[in-house]
């Protein structure tokens, strides 16, 4: 009787083991079967989109893979991260994520996806934001800018990426420390914030020192940038702090995927961006494009973030930047 279970059993079992080797096999064969999905929050021209355009193809060759990026621009990164955290959490969908714009929209408004459906896999850079106007201008340092604003409110633009993005709070925070009104005009990407200066269309715009630095800089100045010291792309550009405002913000960028994807797979996905920016080959283009380079894995990034949203509450209890 035992031995007519057994038989009866072995069928069940062997299914059961094909399927587990089955499921096993699928994840070891990640990412061979099909593209990669990569999503970018911002317009193409800005620095999140040339910085995902330089990883690409050396990705590709770390993964072998192939990689295809989408730019979904538009509300301050918020339609990309609802996109991806309704994606399958297969491994086949991707999105870099900035912050403070990732974190910011969390405490102005109601969003149309949870925060917590999208897990950092891996942090790239930390970029500062900085004030570009165009070269043409009277304006030479921050105090200045700071003074033409007061000198005739209102009268003063200032060009972002975004609502709610690193150089949007950037010059919150300025107005906020020198009792100051800047007219915001927010832009879907740095390359609109760009041209917007060129054409002398705004006083002055959000740039971060990669959007800057990493571009043709004829027509435009950077009078100062928002890190916590000196920058080695820009070693001439003075921090607001040298010259007496009190105000830091920068943009962290990296890349994200759906709560949900199995570890393993999330694990190599991070390790094969850190071999790709560690390598000769782009290490050489991100001084060409003047990335500030700063590597964090996925689980690093997260534990740092409440922090920031902290902070980013904060700000918007004691200036909220939507009226």
């Amino acid at each position: 009787m035992e031995d007519w279970k057994m038989l009866r059993l072995t069928p069940l079992s062997l299914a059961f083991a094909a399927l587990a080797a089955s499921t096993s096999l699928a994840h070891a064969e990640w990412p061979n079967d099909r593209p990669i999905q990569m999503i970018v929050a911002f317009a193409p021209g800005g620095s999140t989109d040339v910085m995902a355009r330089a990883i690409e193809p050396l990705l590709e060759k770390e993964l072998g893979a192939d990689i295809v990026i989408e730019n979904r621009p538009g509300a301050s990164g918020e339609i990309a991260y609802t996109a991806l955290s309704k994606a399958a959490p297969d491994g086949y969908t991707f999105s870099y994520i900035n912050t403070p714009g990732f974190l910011s929209m969390q405490v102005q408004r109601k969003l149309g996806y949870d925060p917590k459906s999208i897990q950092p896999i891996a942090r790239i850079v930390d970029d500062p934001a900085a004030v570009v106007v165009p070269a043409s201008s009277n304006i030479k340092t921050l105090q200045d800018f700071v003074d033409a604003a007061k000198a005739q409110p209102g009268s003063v633009s200032f060009g972002s990426s975004g609502v709610g993005t690193d150089d949007h709070l950037a010059i919150i925070l300025l107005g906020a420390a020198t009792g100051t009104t800047f007219t915001h005009i927010p832009f879907s990407g740095a390359g609109e914030t760009r041209t917007a200066i060129l054409g002398s269309q705004i006083s002055g715009g959000g740039l971060n020192i990669s959007e800057f630095a990493g571009n043709d800089t004829s027509g435009l100045r950077m009078v100062a940038h928002f890190g916590s010291e000196r920058s080695a792309q820009l070693p001439d550009v003075p921090t607001a702090k040298a010259q007496g405002f009190d105000v830091e913000m920068t943009s962290e960028r990296g890349i994200a995927a759906p709560v949900g994807v199995p570890a393993e797979i999330t694990a190599k996905f991070s390790e094969a961006v850190k071999r790709v920016i560690e390598s000769p080959e782009f290490m050489e283009q991100a001084k060409q494009l003047a990335l500030p380079l700063a590597y964090l894995p996925g689980p690093e990034w997260e534990k740092q973030m409440p922090v920031r949203l902290e902070r980013f509450q904060k700000i918007w209890n004691e200036t909220p930047w939507v009226k």
